[in-house]
């Protein structure tokens, strides 16, 4: 059973940092698409960095490049996002999300594409 537990959420002021994890169990680390996506209240959920081990391709929202890092530790099925000058308009409950069949990623990332999702870990960015 694919499990993904998103944890590193809080309250931090605009300008500051936080690191989302995102533990994953139940499928095999080593060729794997994972996507972090994040929902405001009031608003879709999208897409804010997606990886493909297929294509080693990172996707960012273009409102996060620069600012926001994708990492993993295949060693702990782990994915990391890195979130540096964070901005009110960050404020949103992240989640991580995999697929049941990795898949290439390019210039897009897309929510229909995603089959398992975590519970999700709220960030909240006061200004």
């Amino acid at each position: 059973e694919v499990q993904l537990v998103e944890s590193g959420g809080g309250l931090v002021q605009a300008g500051g940092s936080l690191r989302l994890s995102c533990a994953a169990s139940g499928f095999r680390f080593d060729d794997y698409t994972i996507g972090w996506f994040r929902q405001a209240p009031g608003k879709e959920r999208e897409p804010v960095s997606c990886f493909s081990s297929l294509n080693d391709y990172t996707y960012y929202k273009e409102s996060v490049r620069g600012r926001f890092t994708f990492s993993s530790d295949n060693a702990k099925s782990t994915v990391y996002l890195q979130m540096n000058s964070l901005k009110p308009e960050d404020t949103a409950v992240y989640y991580c999300a995999t697929v049941e069949s990795p898949i290439l990623i390019g210039n897009g990332c897309y929510r229909r594409d995603f089959d398992f999702w975590g519970p999700g870990t709220q960030v909240t960015v006061s200004s």
